[in-house]
């Protein structure tokens, strides 16, 4: 199964897209940022993150997705941000009929650290581990994009495993 995973922000929005292989492995497909210049409108930023989100939908064709839900923001102006960033997001993957799980900061340390009280450095260790790369994904959008893909893939895993 291949996982598109979506860390949200319309200035910076992370993406990782990660495959299970038969061996119980996992294997990084690809992962990056959209950015969108500060400089734009909000529509138009909005706009430009549709349509890369839509194009790295269409390239891939991940068979589920998985976006970070919005926890609680002391900057209201932040939390509106990516607020709107998930938005679309969702609707990115709604149009193209990749079902979408949601899940917290909290869940995405804990399936991937074991601990939800884990630090960035550490999920990003995990990352690196869990995916066998040699070296951490930069930027910190994407390592997280990628950890919200593996949470899901941990999470599909669990529920099978459950359901036999």
């Amino acid at each position: 199964m291949l996982v598109l995973g979506i860390d949200p922000g319309t200035a910076t929005t992370g993406y990782g897209l990660v495959r299970d292989k038969e061996d119980g492995s996992l294997e990084a497909v690809d992962y990056g940022v959209i950015s969108t210049s500060s400089r734009l409108p909000m529509a138009h930023r909005l706009l430009e993150l549709h349509e890369q989100l839509l194009k790295i939908i269409l390239l891939h064709h991940p068979h589920s997705g998985a976006v970070e839900k919005l926890f609680f923001q002391r900057n209201v102006r932040t939390a509106l941000s990516v607020g709107q960033a998930r938005g679309i997001a969702l609707l990115c993957m709604a149009e193209a009929g990749v079902n979408v799980t949601e899940y917290t900061p909290l869940e995405v340390k804990q399936a991937v650290t074991s601990h939800g009280g884990a630090d960035k450095n550490q999920v990003q260790q995990m990352v690196k581990a869990l995916l066998n790369l040699t070296k951490i994904p930069q930027p910190d959008d994407a390592a997280d994009a990628l950890a919200i893909a593996i949470c899901h893939l941990h999470s599909v895993t669990l529920a099978r495993v459950m359901d036999q």
